[in-house]
């Protein structure tokens, strides 16, 4: 065979690859407990996906280390789109992005300030009164050194010059655990990990962290409007596959989950959780990733906050 028929013959190879996939279960890896605001989303979307393909989609929690060991597992699996990370803003850093194909943005949405019922704090100007009056007492959970639920509450610490101490969990889930034990008093945590608490009255919404109020609580106020201007804060979700993985399926894999964020049916589910549905390109997905880096790298220097590894 001549190089011009091997090279044809190569070119349709990795074609009927690509028009095959997924030909098996397709693995959706979340590197937190479940209980959290990613392995709700990939719950929601698991079934959608696996209504397209034909195929089975399993969703699989490996948590620990702010959700590097999930992450660090999907970026040494096979490179074949049959392996996927539900990721969010603490499983990836400086370090290891470049190991990952960025798929598609599944949802990213304002969190919402939530405190146990107990916390003496109706709004944003009373929980500033509070922190300040009791400086280094007050406690947050979030998911992980480094997530969108650390980070969120970190700019708050600094916008409004109060100290409040920082008490990680491997998952959101876990922490939400503590917040309704009270074990800890505040969490900036996603809407769908905390939204049935707070309609439920187990749980007190004194803000969200968006630039405008979330259509789920439109009675609770944005943190800028209620004692905090210029405050901005959201958090992210999405597919990411292996970095070697071929642009052909990583096309494939965003213009179906695009497809599926698409979908009245799973617009309302998302809706209903508080999430925002998302959707983009793998090439827009990794410029918001870029960026995203770049807006917390500062605040994380400045705070001498040290990703987990």
């Amino acid at each position: 065979m001549n190089f011009t028929g091997l090279f044809l013959a190569v070119l349709l190879s990795t074609s009927a690859i690509a028009q095959a996939f997924p030909a098996k279960p397709v693995r959706v890896v979340v590197p937190f407990p479940p209980g959290g605001g990613a392995d709700a989303l990939a719950r929601v979307l698991g079934p959608k996906l696996a209504e397209l393909w034909g195929q089975q989609v399993v969703v699989e929690n490996k948590p620990g280390a702010s959700g590097h060991i999930g992450a660090d597992f999907v970026a040494q699996s096979p490179a074949d789109g049959y392996t996927l990370l539900m990721s969010s803003t603490a499983s990836l850093t400086e370090k290891n992005v470049d190991l990952f194909a960025p798929v598609s943005l599944v949802s990213a949405s304002a969190y919402i300030v939530t405190a146990h019922p107990r916390v003496a704090a109706a709004n944003i100007r009373e929980l500033i009164a509070l922190a300040r009056a009791n400086p280094a007492k007050l406690t947050f959970g979030s998911s992980g050194v480094g997530a969108a639920s650390h980070l969120s509450a970190e700019l708050f610490k600094s916008m409004a010059q109060v100290d409040m101490l920082h008490v990680p969990y491997k998952g959101t889930g876990q922490a939400l655990t503590d917040l309704l034990a009270g074990q800890v008093d505040l969490l900036f945590a996603p809407a769908q990990t905390v939204l049935a608490h707070v309609k439920a009255g187990r749980l007190k919404a004194l803000a969200v962290t968006g630039a405008k109020r979330a259509e789920t609580l439109p009675g609770v106020p944005t943190v800028a409007e209620s004692g905090l201007p210029g405050y901005q804060a959201v958090g992210w979700f999405g597919l990411l596959a292996p970095a070697a993985t071929p642009g052909s399926i990583v096309t494939q894999l965003s213009a179906d989950v695009n497809s599926a964020l698409a979908q009245a049916e799973m617009r309302a589910k998302m809706m209903a959780l508080g999430a925002d549905p998302g959707g983009n390109t793998p090439e827009e997905f990794a410029r918001f990733i870029r960026e995203d880096q770049a807006k917390w790298a500062q605040l994380m220097g400045e705070a001498g906050i040290k990703p987990a590894q």
